[in-house]
């Protein structure tokens, strides 16, 4: 066949030819081959690495360019970038520790003569020195080893490379081998060539007081990271400040500067964020903040010590979107500071947080000036007033903080216009007025709402009893606020809550036991104490998430709530709880740790599954009709320290078993029908602070190794059937404030080694910490008003009372009434110089009634009736009932009818 060809044919050829070419060409120049020596290296670099998880598995096969982690340049073929960082950023999470690669860094990479950018970031070298080697990787300009693990100084040859554009050497370690010191004593060495530099937690204390100096050599730097790094001092002048003026960030937080901020700060013209926090920062705010016009982030919190007014000049700043001045001295009012922002035409402040300063007057209308304001943070100061009516204005607010303040005002009803708000916290302060339907209607993002005012309920939630809101809280804490007496619709139809508090809050309904069902697989806390709420709770639920349900001080009836849960603190106090206890209670609550009966009607025995409840540190059923036996079945795998089962019908011994507990600090038997010795195994209790036996059948004697309890703070072992003599080791436990044996049957005389008892005799030891033991366990103050006493009364004690108790200067309270002492009132009774109470009636006391009695002006209470006394009461005593000095047929005197012979003699005349 004879065939023609067009000459355009093989134009059009010659172009197909060529556009095949360069499409094979850029095919291989987007996968480009491995260098065999690279490959090599690359593989050295592996087999010195310890890799759990295994990301490293694709390093192998000829081609390293397509291994994980691994760049080459697409024109050669050099690997250029090793990027190894861990792929999780779940610090301290499984998948986090799986992840990190350990071992050593092969000094293979030197051979990668093109390597720019090296990432091994967030790995566990596990205290491994940097390699000076890698200072020899002269081509880098991307180095980043931070958060794994490093330790040692960081090696000088880092300075040799010259084309270093960001180097990352953050050393917090999360390694579980740590914690590893990364230092830098010199700085001298820093590559000129940086652009970003982090030495956060890099120990630069040894780097001398020139160490800012050192960085003004890098004239590029636009990001230094300073935090945590042990610098000791900041200059308050630097000569070559002007050489940072690209600086955009600054962040020298948690460092102990120790300084008022410096003036230099202000050259810094071109930063954009800084970061002083936990700095211990002194002084006033400077003015000179209103140079740095491009300043977008400004955090001075936590320094303690800055003072003054927030500064108008803060709200002039034009750029300024994040402004943290939380937790410092700053006091006065924050109008100005508001006022300027309120004429600022950019206005762009995002993030305002003043807390936790002494901040005090008003709030302004300004406020409301703040249009893109997401997050203020008012909370802990003195502001008093009301909130301005201009807070409708804010819409762009997601977070509201006032709590902890003196704001005593009204809610504005405006507060319902923001509709972006999630977060609104107003506890902790004084509230009052009226909350209606249109403080709520609008909110409809709302997911927190904290709101808690003085116990007297001045403020009262007024909103239509159907009505139903916008949101749908996960968190609400309401306080001394009344929302009864109905438990309201708007509070039923919450059912994604995860927290709920409703104290006082006035609630005198039944609740639905729908609501409890509906919020069981999700709250973590349950709190509606102290109301009136009535009924039965239902049976049977499973709160998954719990960990403290506080449900006391309400008038709710029925059965023990057969709740499977994993709550840390049960409070079901002051309540009309009945029935017994469930059986397997350790299988309801595995990890109880608090449980709060007290002042409810349960009955039947205490269940001794409580010694399966291995984390168990507080059992309070005091008052309740508990029958039976205590437990016997404890053992030293507890954590118990505090047992209150007083006020109950308890019978049988004290179980040994108690000794078990070395933990054991606070334990009250008291009013039951406990009957036996006390035993023994009590003394390896050496923790026991109170003990309070008393209203029992116990006999035997006072245990003499009640001295080995050096923490006693409280003994009462009243109103039982103890006998023999008190032992004179009691006289040495150093600790003990009350000492309560009245009611018994010890005889002998009081031990003249009383004053020994140094915490009565000195007032050495801080008891309220002991106090403070008691009141965790009881929730009661029964015992705060009998601290510093001794009380013998109701015994069979002879002798005379001994001298050496009045070497108790601290003492409050004295009683040796009802036994059969004799011998004279001590004269010199004065030095009781603290006494309130002195109850010395029913004995065989002689003589006068010293005169010194009427110089212990704290003596409230005095009885000294049915003794032996005589001789003129002491004109100066304040006692004018005839009922403290009946039955001493020879005292004569007011405020007795009985007159003194001189007075008889001196009337006839």
């Amino acid at each position: 066949m004879d065939l023609k060809l067009k000459p355009s044919f093989f134009f059009s050829s010659f172009i197909l030819i060529f556009l095949l070419i360069n499409s094979f060409d850029s095919g291989s120049a987007s996968t480009p081959k491995c260098i065999s020596t690279e490959r090599q290296a690359l593989l050295t670099f592996k087999q010195s690495l310890t890799d759990l998880s295994g990301r490293l598995s694709s390093w192998s096969g000829q081609d390293c360019c397509s291994w994980t982690g691994v760049l080459c340049d697409a024109r050669t073929g050099h690997v250029v970038n090793i990027d190894l960082r861990n792929p999780s950023q779940a610090v301290n999470s499984d998948e986090y520790k799986r992840g990190c690669l350990r071992g050593k860094i092969n000094q293979s990479l030197t051979r990668l003569k093109f390597l720019s950018y090296l990432d091994l970031s967030s790995n566990d070298f596990n205290g491994l020195v940097i390699p000076e080697f890698i200072g020899h990787i002269v081509t880098l300009r991307y180095l980043n080893l931070s958060s794994s693990s490093f330790s040692g100084e960081v090696p000088a040859s880092l300075g040799s490379l010259s084309k270093l554009e960001f180097l990352d050497l953050y050393a917090e370690s999360f390694s579980d081998s740590g914690p590893f010191a990364l230092r830098a004593s010199d700085l001298k060495w820093l590559p000129s060539s940086l652009t970003y530099l982090n030495m956060g937690y890099v120990n630069l204390s040894g780097a001398g007081e020139t160490w800012l100096q050192d960085f003004t050599r890098l004239t590029k730097l636009k990001e230094l990271h300073l935090f945590n790094c042990e610098l000791k001092n900041l200059p308050l002048s630097l000569s070559s400040s002007a050489n940072l003026k690209l600086l955009e960030v600054l962040d020298l937080s948690e460092n102990s500067l120790s300084s008022p901020i410096p003036s230099w700060l202000f050259d810094l013209t071109s930063l954009r964020k800084l970061f002083l926090r936990w700095d211990f920062l002194q002084g006033s705010i400077p003015s000179g903040f209103k140079n740095l016009k491009l300043l977008e982030t400004l955090d001075l919190s936590n320094n303690l010590g800055l003072t003054g007014e927030v500064p108008p000049v803060l709200g002039e700043l034009p750029q300024l979107k994040y402004l943290d001045l939380s937790a410092n001295e700053l006091n006065g009012q924050i109008h100005g500071f508001l006022d300027a922002f309120s004429k600022n035409k950019y206005n762009s402040l995002v993030f305002l947080d003043v807390s936790s300063n002494k901040i005090a007057g008003t709030l302004p209308e300004s406020l409301g000036a703040l249009r893109n304001l997401q997050i203020l943070d008012l909370s802990s100061n003195s502001f008093t007033g009301s909130i301005p009516s201009s807070i409708g204005n804010m819409l762009s607010l997601k977070k509201l903080d006032l709590s902890f303040n003196a704001m005593n005002g009204n809610i504005p009803e405006t507060l319902g216009k923001l509709a972006e708000l999630v977060d609104l916290d107003l506890m902790a302060n004084t509230w009052q007025g009226v909350l209606l339907k249109s403080h709520f209607a609008n909110l409809r993002s709302l997911k927190s709402l904290r709101l808690t005012t003085e116990p007297n309920r001045s403020l009262v939630f007024k909103v239509p009893s159907t009505w139903v809101p916008p949101f749908k809280l996960e968190l609400i804490n309401i306080e001394n606020c009344r929302i009864g007496p109905k438990f309201p619709m708007w509070l039923q139809v919450q059912t994604e809550l995860n927290s709920v508090t409703l104290r006082n809050t006035g609630i005198a309904d039944t609740i639905p036991p729908t609501w409890f069902s509906n919020i069981a697989s999700d709250v973590t806390y349950l709190i509606l104490a102290n109301n009136r709420i009535k009924g039965t709770l239902p049976q049977s639920l499973a709160f998954p998430k719990l960990n403290t349900l506080d449900l006391s001080s309400n008038s709710f009836q029925g059965p023990f709530p057969l709740w499977t849960t994993n709550a840390t603190e049960l409070r079901l106090y002051e309540n009309n709880f009945s029935g017994p206890l469930p059986l397997n209670i350790n299988v309801l609550m595995p990890r109880m740790e608090k449980l709060y009966l007290f002042h409810n009607s349960f009955t039947g025995p205490i269940p001794s599954s409580l010694c399966e409840v291995s984390g168990l540190q507080i059992l309070s059923l005091r008052n309740n009709r508990f029958s039976g036996s205590f437990p016997n079945c404890w053992h030293r795998s507890f954590m118990l320290y505090g047992i209150d089962v007083s006020e109950n019908s308890l019978s049988g011994e004290i179980p040994a078993s108690l000794g078990a507990l070395p933990s054991l600090s606070v334990l009250l038997l008291n009013q039951n029908a406990l009957q036996g010795r006390i035993p023994d195994t009590l003394q390896n209790c050496s923790g026991l602070t109170n003990i309070d036996l008393g209203g029992n059948k116990l006999s035997g004697k006072v245990p003499s190794w009640l001295s080995k309890l050096s923490s006693l703070f409280m003994l009462r072992l009243q109103s039982n059937s103890l006998d023999g003599q008190i032992p004179d080791t009691l006289c040495s436990v150093p600790n003990l404030h009350i000492l309560d044996l009245s009611g018994n049957k010890v005889s002998g005389p009081v031990p003249k080694c009383i004053s020994n008892l140094t915490a009565i005799a000195r007032g050495t030891t801080n008891f309220e910490v002991f106090q403070n033991l008691v009141f965790i366990v009881t929730r009661s103050r029964k015992y705060q008003e009998i601290v510093n006493s001794i009380n013998l009364s109701g015994n069979n004690l002879s002798g005379e009372i001994p001298e050496e108790i009045l070497d108790l200067s601290y003492l409050r309270i004295l009683n040796l009434s009802r036994n059969s002492m004799a011998g004279r009132i001590p004269g010199g009774i004065s030095k009781l110089g603290r006494l309130e109470t002195l109850d010395l009636s029913r004995n065989m006391l002689s003589g006068a009634i010293p005169e010194s009695l009427a110089g212990i002006s704290s003596l409230q209470k005095l009885n000294l009736s049915y003794n032996k006394l005589e001789g003129r009461i002491p004109q100066l005593l304040k006692f004018d009932d005839a009922s403290v000095y009946i039955g001493n047929e020879l005292l004569c005197g007011k405020p007795l009818p009985k007159k003194c012979p001189k007075d008889v003699n001196r009337r006839m005349l």
